[in-house]
Parts: structure tokens; sequence; C-alpha cells
């Protein structure tokens, strides 16, 4: 990965609270448990994903940085919903948690070298993790998740 995309990719990732934001505005807040698409998850409950799996994506880089040889542990992110019973509860500390784990980690990935983004271990889900290969999947997990959020809202408003 050049220096250039490493760049282009962590502002994507800083921007990523921004666009979930926006992707919310507008939503009928009295409709945010609501599953227009089968199979499909609620706005509540991909806000309550945002807040967990940023968790995990932010202790996963401590790791890379800090460990030799990490173990990224992976989570099955279907059982969480159902567990945390993620339709059934505020979102509003879930939301505060995505936001503060990102605020937390962009000044640590804007400060890395370029030995640091080589830095490797073994994700238990699939392999090879390298710092780049999370970069690469965090840059885009809040973008894809706010363009899920647009559907919803134009759906749920359309109804």
């Amino acid at each position: 990965m050049s220096p250039d995309e490493r760049r282009a990719l962590i502002a994507r990732y800083a921007a990523g609270v921004r666009v979930v934001e926006q992707a919310l505005e507008g939503f009928p807040t009295d409709r945010l448990t609501e599953r227009p698409f089968p199979g499909k998850w609620s706005a509540r409950e991909i806000i309550h994903h945002l807040g967990d799996s940023e968790t995990h994506s932010a202790l996963r880089i401590r790791k890379l940085l800090a460990e030799e040889s990490p173990v990224i542990q992976g989570y099955d992110q279907d059982l969480y919903a159902v567990r945390f019973r993620y339709n059934e509860r505020d979102h509003g500390a879930a939301f505060a948690a995505f936001r503060a784990a990102r605020e937390n980690t962009v000044p640590i990935i804007e400060a890395m070298s370029d030995a640091e983004w080589q830095r490797a271990g073994t994700h238990t889900q699939s392999g090879h993790y390298t710092a780049e290969t999370w970069l690469r999947i965090y840059a885009a997990h809040a973008h894809g998740h706010a363009d899920q959020l647009r559907l919803l809202r134009d759906a749920l408003v359309k109804a």
C-alpha cells in the first residue's frame, strides 16, 4: 500500500462517524427497530453493531502494534445482535462507543510508521492479518453501514 493510499484510507476511517451521523439524519426515530428488508438488521441493530465492532477494531490495531505475532479473535456478529438484544436496548451508548473508539484510534494510526503498517498477526477466522488489512476493512466498515442506514431510512420514509 502506498503512503498516499494509506492517507486516503485513514481519512475515510476518520470520516466514518460523520458519514453514519449523516445517514441517520431524517431517520424516523419511532421506526429504528423496524426491519423492512427480511433477514437484514434494523437501524438500531446496525448502531449497536458499530459500537461493538469498533470496540473490537480498536483492540485489534493495538494488538497488532504492541504484541509479537498477535492472535486477532473473530466473533459472530449475528450472535452478538441476538445475545446482547440489540433491538431491545437504547442505542445511545453504542453510538458513543463507536465515536469514542474511532476518535481514540485515529491519532494512533496517523502516527504509525511504514514498518508498523507491515506488522501482522493471525485472525482466527481469516488467517494472516496485517495492520494494512485492518485499515482496508475498517476504512470501509462505517461507510457500508451508512449505506445500509440510508436504504432503511428511504424504505421506511416511503412506507
